[in-house]
C-alpha cells in the first residue's frame, strides 16, 4: 500500500476577487512542491466526480439547494465579504466532495494506507446553514459522514487549521461518535473555539493557542490534550484537517509553527492510527495562504505520510 494523493486542475477554476488570500496560485504551490522527485511513490489520482446530494449528508436540502442558485454564469457571486462563487466554484466543491469520497472509501478498503486531498475551495468554516471563511460546503464534515456509511462507528476529525473549525463543530455538536479536536489561534476569526464549548457528549475538544505560540507550545498541547483525546475516542479512522495557516509566515495567522512541526504531528497521529486503526488517515487541505509555508508545510505532511 502506499499514499493516495487527489489533487486536479478542475480546483483551480475556483476563483475569488484579485488580492484574495485564498487563491488558485495556493494549489499551483501545492502541486509544484508534490511534484519533487522524492514524491515518485505517491499513486496520484484527478478529482474525483461529486454531486450535490453528498453535501445534503451535513447540509439542509434548502441550504445546498440555496447556494447552487447563487453560482454566477460569469463574474462573482458574493456570499458575505470574504466568501464569494465563479462559474467554477460548484463543480470544484462537487469534486471536492466527490474526492474526499474517493479517499476515505479507497482507505477504508484497505486500497491506500492512507490519503492527501488537495482540493480547493476549503470547508471547514461552513455551517449547516451558513456559508463564509471561504466556505461554501463542509467537505471534511461530508467525509466524516462517509466513512461513518462506509463502517466507521467512530471518527476522529483532528482539525490544526489557525482558525478554529467553527463549521465542523457546529455540524457534529450533538454527535457522540465524531470527536472534534480542534487546536487554533485564538482570539482570530471566526471568534469561536473556547475550551468549554464541548459539545453535547463532550465530543468536541478545542485547544485554543495564543498570538506567537510556537511549535514548542503546539507540540504540548498536542501531547498533552489533543494525542490523549484521540485515543480514548478508540476512532475506526483519523481524518485530519490540514491548514498550514499556523506557519510563522502565514498572513491570516500569528502563530509560529514550522514545516517540521506539521510533520511531527503527522507522524504522531501515524503511530495512534496504526494502534488503534489499522492506519487509516485521510487529510484534506484547508486554509495556508503564504505560498513558501504552505508548499514546504505540505511536503513535510505528505512525505510523512509515505512513510506508512
Amino acid at each position: 500500500m502506499t499514499t493516495l494523493l487527489i489533487s486536479d486542475p478542475l480546483f483551480l477554476d475556483h476563483s475569488m476577487p484579485a488580492g484574495h488570500p485564498e487563491r488558485p496560485d495556493r494549489l499551483r504551490a501545492v502541486e509544484k512542491a508534490l511534484n519533487d522527485s522524492r514524491f515518485a511513490g505517491l499513486l496520484r489520482e484527478g478529482a474525483a466526480e461529486g454531486e450535490l446530494d453528498l453535501a445534503m449528508l451535513v447540509h439542509p436540502e434548502d441550504y445546498v439547494r440555496e447556494i447552487a442558485g447563487h453560482a454566477p454564469q460569469e463574474g462573482l457571486a458574493f456570499l458575505d465579504a470574504d466568501t464569494s462563487m465563479s462559474p467554477g466554484s460548484l463543480p470544484a466543491v462537487m469534486a471536492a466532495m466527490g474526492s474526499g469520497r474517493r479517499a476515505v472509501g479507497a482507505v477504508m478498503s484497505g486500497e491506500f494506507a492512507n490519503a492527501f486531498v488537495a482540493a480547493r475551495p476549503p470547508g471547514h468554516h461552513a455551517m449547516r446553514e451558513t456559508a463564509m471563511g471561504f466556505c461554501l460546503f463542509n467537505t471534511m464534515a461530508v467525509m466524516a459522514r462517509l466513512a461513518q456509511k462506509g463502517g466507521a462507528s467512530r471518527v476522529a476529525i483532528v482539525d490544526w487549521d489557525v482558525h478554529h473549525g467553527n463549521g465542523t463543530q457546529d455540524i457534529f455538536w450533538a454527535d457522540k461518535d465524531v470527536l472534534f479536536v480542534s487546536s487554533h489561534e485564538m482570539p482570530l476569526y471566526p471568534g469561536t473555539g473556547a475550551k468549554d464549548e464541548r459539545g453535547e457528549h463532550g465530543s468536541i475538544v478545542n485547544v485554543p493557542l495564543r498570538a506567537g505560540d510556537d511549535g514548542v507550545t503546539f507540540r504540548d498541547a498536542f501531547e498533552s490534550i489533543v494525542f490523549p483525546r484521540v485515543i480514548a475516542h478508540r476512532p475506526d479512522i483519523i481524518l485530519i484537517s490540514a491548514g498550514f495557516d499556523a506557519h510563522r509566515r502565514d498572513p491570516l495567522g500569528n502563530l509560529r509553527l514550522e514545516a517540521r512541526d506539521y510533520a511531527w504531528a503527522t507522524e504522531r497521529l501515524m503511530t495512534i492510527a496504526a494502534k488503534m486503526c489499522g492506519g487509516r488517515i485521510v487529510s484534506l487541505l484547508e486554509g495556508g495562504y503564504d505560498l513558501e509555508g504552505l508548499s514546504t508545510s505540505v511536503a513535510a505532511h505528505v512525505e510523512t505520510l509515505m512513510g506508512a
